[in-house]
C-alpha cells in the first residue's frame, strides 16, 4: 500500500468520529512495514509464531527463531532437529506447522504477488497449521492488501467493543462496521490494534 493510498484511507475513515479520534492519535505511528517480510515462507513461519501468544512473547520467540534459521536454505531448515527449533520457545505443534510451510514452498514455486485473495486463500489453507487468521495477516502485512478485516482477531474485537461501546458485539453490528469502513478495513484494523496496544480508547460520555 502506497503512502497516498494510506492517506486516502485515513481521510475516508475520518468521516466516522471514532475513527477520526483514533486517526488523530495514531496516524503517524501505524505502518505495514514493521512486519513486512519479502520471503513468503519466512513471513508465514513468523505468523505461526504469533498465533495465540502475546505481542511481547511473540517478539522474543521470533528473534530466537530467526537466529536459528539465519542463512539456511528451506531444505536446511527442514533438516533441523525439531528440538532445536523448539528451543526458541515454540511448541512441538508449531514446529510441525513451520516445517509444513517450508515444505509447501519447496514443493513448487508460488507467486502470491499476482494471485487474487481467493487463490491465495485456497493455496495457503492447504498447509496444516495455516488458517484464516494467518492468511489474513499475510495479506495485510506481507502483500499490503487494503481491505482486510480479521473477524477471528481477539484484539480487534476487543478494541471495537471498547471504542464503539458495543459489548456484547453482535455479528450484525460487526458486519455493519466492516461495510462502513470498506474498502479501507486494513487501515481501520491498524488503528484499532494500536488503540489496544496503547490502551487509548474513544472517550464515550
Amino acid at each position: 500500500m502506497s503512502a497516498s493510498e494510506f492517506q486516502t484511507a485515513l481521510n475516508a475513515l475520518k468521516r466516522d468520529p471514532i475513527m477520526a479520534f483514533l486517526a488523530n492519535a495514531f496516524e503517524h505511528e501505524i505502518t505495514l512495514s514493521d512486519r513486512y517480510e519479502p520471503d513468503h515462507a519466512k513471513a508465514l513461519a513468523l505468523l505461526v509464531v504469533e498465533q495465540q501468544v502475546s505481542f511481547k512473547a511473540a517478539f522474543t520467540i521470533k528473534q530466537r527463531f530467526l537466529k536459528i534459521i539465519d542463512n539456511l536454505t528451506y531444505s536446511e531448515i527442514l533438516a533441523l532437529e525439531n528440538d532445536l527449533i523448539q528451543s526458541a520457545g515454540l511448541s512441538k505443534r508449531k514446529v510441525e506447522y513451520i516445517k509444513n510451510i517450508y515444505q509447501h514452498f519447496l514443493d513448487g514455486p508460488k507467486n502470491y504477488e499476482v494471485m487474487n485473495y481467493e487463490q491465495i486463500h485456497n493455496s495457503l489453507i492447504q498447509i496444516k497449521g495455516v488458517g484464516r487468521w494467518t492468511i489474513e495477516m499475510f495479506l495485510i502485512f506481507v502483500l499490503g492488501a487494503q481491505d482486510i478485516f480479521s473477524k477471528g482477531d481477539l484484539a480487534l474485537i476487543n478494541s471495537i467493543k471498547r471504542n464503539y461501546n458495543l459489548d456484547p458485539l453482535s455479528d450484525a453490528d460487526l458486519n455493519q462496521l466492516i461495510e462502513q469502513w470498506r474498502p479501507h478495513n486494513t487501515v481501520a484494523s491498524l488503528l484499532l490494534w494500536r488503540s489496544v496496544e496503547q490502551k487509548i480508547f474513544y472517550p464515550h460520555p
